[in-house]
C-alpha cells in the first residue's frame, strides 16, 4: 500500500484521544482490501467514534480516499475491550 495506512490510523486516532500512549493499530491484508483494527483506551473509544459515529466515519472517509488512489479498500474496524 502506498501511504502507511496504519501510521495514518494511529496518527489520527492519537489526536483525537487523551491516552495517545493506549492507541494500537493492527493491520491484516486481504486479498483485496486491508484490515485496520484500532484499540484505544476504554474512555476513549467515544473519542474516536463521535456522535452517532460520525468521527469514526470521517476517519473511515479520509482512509478511503487515501485507498483509492491505490486501488484497494480499507476497512476500520474499532475495536471496543470488554
Amino acid at each position: 500500500m502506498g501511504p502507511n495506512m496504519k501510521e495514518l490510523v494511529r496518527y489520527l486516532a492519537q489526536q483525537l484521544v487523551n491516552n495517545p500512549d493506549a492507541v494500537e493499530v493492527k493491520e491484516t491484508q486481504g486479498d483485496t482490501a486491508s484490515v485496520l483494527e484500532l484499540r484505544v483506551a476504554k474512555e476513549d473509544l467515544g473519542r474516536v467514534i463521535g456522535k452517532q459515529g460520525r468521527t469514526a466515519k470521517s476517519i473511515r472517509t479520509i482512509l478511503n480516499a487515501v485507498a483509492s488512489r491505490t486501488n484497494r479498500k480499507v476497512v476500520l474496524e474499532i475495536i471496543e475491550e470488554k
